[in-house]
């Protein structure tokens, strides 16, 4: 009987829990569970072998809903342990070529990060006044690189209830030197007359160019287009959803409502429903531009970039794991 790695257990449990946290660090950690997964395993045969690995993707896919980058990474290790396996298929060139591919995956992801900060921090002005809403690394490395490069700006960041990812953004931020005010998520709209830019990160792109982004974000971009202020996004390629091609939806994320406000609490308010939704999804028409390792596109060729990215996997793959997480949550 097949087992689970109880490290790879503790993976999904600190996904789905939000120990690991942040669309980049979810899909590393993802992928590194796929290859202890392989590091761990015992199987002889090649068949066992990816029944091991299918029961990791499984367990993984089943943890964050609306994390793209968690599926995405899941499908550049196995598309390539299909696609490059020697034709024996021995259970020794799986392993190899698994654990490569993995280490490929978290390597390039992170050096994606780096190229983004290039990239983007040559659309930081000197004297801009910048507002990011939760806590994205490639946004943080955009701001960090400009810093460096002896542009002066300040940064409004948002606490980004209810979870207060945006105290990590200012801490970090302030750490490197750059001055940021702290907000409540409902003072966006005071403070965007006098904001020059938006940045934030990613969760996910889909086809059509729109943005799934920590609860918020919409309602920001919405007072920033108002305030003729421009809307940037920093994401890597393997955020952007080859689903949406075939006309999947990106399902959004509710956790539990001990987030918004304590049981005992709940226990005195009659007729109350409490709803805690993660993300909410921002037009196209919002956004001015998305700054990715590959360079700056406009919203409307996210399709262009998703055909590129995922042009050599055959749309019969993609319905695979889907029905693979589909599955998962039945």
């Amino acid at each position: 009987m097949l087992t689970t790695p109880e490290l790879v257990r503790d993976i999904a449990d600190e996904i789905r829990e939000m120990k690991i946290r942040g669309a980049g660090e979810i899909a590393r950690s993802a992928v590194q569970a796929l290859m202890i997964t392989v590091t761990s395993s015992k199987a002889q045969t090649k068949d066992d072998l990816m029944q091991e690995l299918n029961t990791t993707a499984k367990l993984l896919l089943g943890t964050r809903p609306t994390a793209v980058s968690l599926p995405n990474g899941i499908r550049y290790v196995m598309h390539r342990i299909a696609s490059e396996s020697p034709a024996d298929h021995s259970v020794e060139a799986l392993r190899t070529v698994a654990v490569k591919s993995a280490e490929e995956f978290i390597s390039n992801s992170r050096l994606a990060i780096k190229k983004i900060g290039e990239i983007g921090s040559k659309r930081i002005a000197d004297g801009d006044k910048i507002l990011t809403h939760c806590n994205s690394s490639a946004a943080i490395e955009i701001m960090k690189q400009a810093w460096k490069q002896g542009k002066r700006f300040d940064v409004t960041a948002t606490e980004t209830r209810p979870r207060f990812q945006g105290r990590l953004t200012a801490r970090e931020l302030g750490e490197a030197g750059i001055p940021v005010r702290l907000i409540l998520d409902d003072a966006a709209r005071f403070f965007m007359n006098k904001i020059d830019k938006v940045l934030v990160g990613a969760d996910a792109i889909t086809a059509n160019g729109a943005l799934v982004n920590k609860i918020g974000t919409s309602l920001i971009a919405l007072a920033a287009h108002e305030s003729r202020s421009r809307v940037f996004v920093a994401a890597e390629t393997y955020k952007f959803s080859p689903e949406t091609m075939i006309g999947e939806l990106i399902e959004i994320e509710e956790r539990d409502t001990s987030e918004v406000i304590a049981q005992s609490e709940m226990g005195r308010l009659k007729n109350v429903t409490v709803r805690n939704p993660s993300f909410d999804v921002t037009p196209a028409e919002y956004l001015d531009l998305i700054i990715t390792e590959r360079g700056i596109i406009p919203p409307q060729a996210a399709i262009l970039m998703i055909q590129e990215q995922y042009g050599s996997i055959a749309s019969e793959e993609l319905n695979q794991y889907h029905a693979v997480h589909l599955s998962e949550q039945e």
